[in-house]
């Protein structure tokens, strides 16, 4: 009985929705925009700087040229990390990439 109600009521919906009317000044879209033959995997890819210092060494990242994320490790200690989550340049310190967030994970079933 589910069975056919489910698909009565799915014929209802599919019906409402074909009754639309199509808005009479639509436009075809536009082809996307072609990739440029000469452009190589390195423009693409982020950029990583490794600088040694005495004391500690920096690693900075940048994609399209805008520097993102800085990641310090010092001599002694864990290494950390600096990220503009924003875009806007100003960066905050992260002790690791992972976010700390963990979604249950519990068993509803099991075969």
């Amino acid at each position: 009985m589910r069975l056919i109600t489910t698909l009565f009521l799915g014929c209802l919906c599919g019906a409402a929705f074909a009754g639309q009317p199509q808005p009479p000044d639509l436009q075809p879209l536009q082809p996307p925009p072609q990739l440029d033959a000469n452009a190589q995997d390195a423009d693409l890819e982020p950029q990583v700087t490794i600088t040694k210092q005495t004391e500690q060494t920096v690693e900075e990242y940048r994609a399209g040229g805008r520097l993102y994320m800085i990641k310090i490790t010092p001599k002694i200690g864990k290494p950390y990390y600096l990220v503009d989550d924003l875009g806007d340049g100003k960066f905050s310190r992260q002790e690791s990439l992972d976010s700390g967030v963990r979604p249950p994970r519990w068993i509803i079933h099991q075969f």
